[in-house]
């Protein structure tokens, strides 16, 4: 579809939900609400296409003059005017496109940030703790909130599992180019020869997800009740509090085990499982769509090496689209972690631009 098709169909569909909602008698609640707030998003959009229209209006009127004006004086202050759109219109044209580009409907929604250790041993557990620090950190420089779920560590204080749930505006917007895996090179604190080990871990972020985003059947749930044990259920051991949920059709487990409640540790579980279902069929979804853009920034395929720490260098490259930062300390501290996410984040504008036009 052309951009000026685009620009037709913005506007003749904010003119039939004007229309729709002028007699709200024909409409139920759910269908007023829904309709209600397609209009609210779909007005400043239009608002661009009738200011980029009115624009094109003004060069097409500006270049008339300067083909039928005899007036030398007239014809010189025509020819200004058509430079001067000129100039502006190419950016007008960017900003509408922008505005037209298909929202993910899961941008606005809070994350579960789930890190796993990978390859590389005690390594890659401590590393895991890294990524996990780097994210509560830059959690607090936005204001969002960040509240660990379940940590599995193992025992040199490394992280063989982590998870949390961050919440806040824009939350997922962000933090989802961050799926993939990490690698770190660096000397272990384990290396006496003082030897750079490669090892990584695994970052998934994932949508959570509210009831009416996914359906879970209880028919479709095993539910079993045990004592917590081991590191991170240092609470007093003498109740089944902790819960394993299983989802029978798809078999996907979730453990909880850090409260003392059997109650609040189900509702942790009850939580991550509908963001992993919801994020298993976004991800289907997806990669129908993508089918033809195999290289998309923002694919989240969890396999793919998407970033490497080199601390002897100081450098953290991201191989997506090829940014390299020589300051591994701000990064760690989730001060530079913005100057990647800005990178991914236009680099997946540009993408999805291009299938646009």
């Amino acid at each position: 579809m052309s951009l000026d098709e685009n620009l037709s169909r913005v506007l003749d569909r904010k003119s039939e939900l004007e229309s729709l909602l002028a007699d709200p008698g024909s409409l139920d609640s759910d269908g007023f609400r829904t309709l209600s707030m397609e209009l609210s998003e779909l007005v400043p959009v239009a608002e661009k296409v009738t200011a980029l229209r009115q624009v094109r209006a003004e060069l097409a009127d500006a270049q008339a003059l300067v083909r039928d004006e005899t007036d030398p004086e007239m014809r010189r202050m025509a020819e200004e005017e058509v430079r001067e759109i000129e100039h502006r219109l190419p950016e007008l044209e960017h900003d509408v496109q922008r505005a037209l580009l298909p929202k993910d409907a899961a941008d606005d929604k809070n994350a579960i940030l789930e890190i796993r250790a990978g390859t590389g041993g005690d390594e890659a557990a401590l590393f895991a703790g890294n990524l996990f620090a780097m994210y509560q950190k830059y959690a607090q420089l936005h204001g969002w909130k960040f509240e660990v779920m379940e940590v599995s560590e193992n025992e040199i204080g490394g992280y063989k599992e982590a998870i949390a749930e961050i919440t806040g505006r824009g939350v997922f917007a962000r933090m989802k180019f961050e799926s993939g895996v990490h690698r770190v090179q660096r000397v272990p604190e384990t290396e006496s020869q003082g030897r750079i080990h490669t090892s990584a871990a695994t970052v998934a972020v994932l949508p959570e997800a509210e009831d009416v985003d996914i359906k879970i059947e209880e028919s479709d749930l095993r539910v079993d009740v045990y004592r917590s044990s081991g590191a991170g259920g240092q609470h007093v051991n003498t109740t089944d509090s902790a819960v394993r949920i299983t989802h029978l059709p798809t078999g996907t487990v979730v453990t909880q085990q850090d409260e003392k409640s059997q109650h609040k540790n189900r509702a942790k579980a009850m939580k991550i499982l509908r963001a992993r279902l919801y994020d298993a069929e976004r991800q289907r979804m997806d990669s129908e769509r993508a089918a033809s853009r195999k290289g998309q920034v923002g694919s989240g395929d969890r396999s793919e090496r998407i970033r490497t720490y080199n601390f002897p260098q100081g450098r953290v490259t991201d191989h997506r689209v090829n940014v390299t930062l020589y300051k591994i300390d701000k990064v760690m501290t989730g001060e530079a972690l913005d100057e990647i996410l800005d990178a991914l984040i236009s680099e997946d504008e540009a993408e999805r631009l291009a299938t646009l036009t």
